[in-house]
Parts: structure tokens; sequence; C-alpha cells
């Protein structure tokens, strides 16, 4: 079974990854996570983010529909 870790760093990918590595070690010495917490967040808040679009544009499709 995957970590939380391993899962967050499922969301990461081309740009995103470079991102979540730039600033994974600022944030890790100034919060109390690592580096690898910091990019398993960074990862999960894209593909959040990224299912939040997906999802809206859903419903604003289906209303479109409706009428």
């Amino acid at each position: 079974m995957p970590n939380t870790e391993q899962i967050g760093h499922a969301g990461l990918s081309g740009w995103r990854e470079k991102v979540a590595d730039a600033v994974a070690s600022p944030v890790a010495k100034k919060a109390p996570a690592s580096e690898d917490q910091v990019r398993a967040a960074v990862g999960a808040a894209f593909f959040l983010l990224s299912l939040y679009y997906v999802v809206s544009t859903i419903a604003r499709m289906a209303k479109a529909a409706r009428g």
C-alpha cells in the first residue's frame, strides 16, 4: 500500500516536478516538514487544482446543456 508521500509524488511530472523541487528545500528549512513531504504536498495541491478545473468544467457544461 502506498504511503501519503508516494501518492503526493504521483501528481508531479514535467514542470510541476521542477516547481516542487525548487520550493522543497527552502520550505523544508522553515517548516517542520521534510523535503519529500513538501514535494508530496505540492503534488497533492496540483492534483486537487486539476480536479477542481475538471469538475467545474463539467458543471458548466451540464448547466449550459440544461438551458
